[in-house]
């Protein structure tokens, strides 16, 4: 399955998510930047509110697509030892990583919500989605966050999983919702015809119409940014 682009992505999934349409514990939280676009298209769909979490992908000297690991804005550190062991990673190299991705996490809490923490998740269901996952590393550090939060239930939305990382998330989360899973997986953005990267500028749109929306109904009204694509 190719996708247009990801709100093309974030409409398909939502149709898999239909069951829990204007239900007031919902709360769809997204990756950025990507995984925003997705998400927004599926908080338009199931009219539940849409926020985001900010994990940082630890890449691989020399290979920074490659995610050795990943950091949450609450300073969970997840990491991939099998990568790390066979490309012999030093811990000297990790550190160094993981504490230039803090400061690009406060960059980006400042930007996107103005310096505030992450949302209270407490008692809620929690659809978490992102633009697809290849080493799962970032969407796992996401999951460990919340697993430390009171939520009552934990959702992972995705349009496209390597079988791996598949395998290894499924059973971290209630329910896990993966449009495909191919056996011959290939990046995330070859599943997608138009896969342009999202911009900061995208992302704080999206999330500043959440956040001054008095409801649905003016959300997602004509002419504005949600009904397009």
């Amino acid at each position: 399955m190719l996708y247009k682009d990801r709100r093309d992505a974030g409409k398909k999934l939502a149709s898999k998510l239909i069951h829990y349409k204007n239900r007031e514990d919902t709360l769809v939280l997204a990756l950025p930047r990507g995984g925003v676009v997705v998400g927004d298209e599926i908080a338009r769909v199931l009219h539940c509110p849409l926020d985001i979490i900010i994990i940082r992908k630890i890449g691989a000297p020399m290979q920074p697509e490659l995610a050795i690991g990943a950091i949450s804005e609450t300073g969970t550190v997840v990491l991939n030892q099998d990568i790390i062991s066979v490309y012999g990673i030093s811990e000297q190299y990790i550190k160094r990583e993981i504490s230039r991705q803090k400061e690009e996490i406060a960059r980006r809490i400042s930007l996107y919500r103005g310096g505030k923490g992450i949302t209270s998740v407490g008692g809620k269901v929690i659809i978490l989605v992102d633009d697809g996952v290849a080493t799962g590393a970032t969407i796992k550090a996401a999951i460990e966050t919340l697993k430390r939060e009171k939520i009552s239930r934990l959702v992972a939305a995705l349009p496209v999983s390597s079988v791996s990382a598949q395998s290894d998330i499924k059973d971290m989360v209630d329910e896990w919702i993966c449009l495909q899973s191919p056996s011959n997986f290939m990046a995330v953005g070859g599943y997608y015809e138009d896969f342009t990267q999202v911009t900061d500028e995208e992302v704080v749109e999206i999330l500043t119409l959440e956040s001054s929306s008095q409801n649905f109904k003016e959300r997602y009204a004509p002419g504005n940014r949600g009904i397009q694509g």
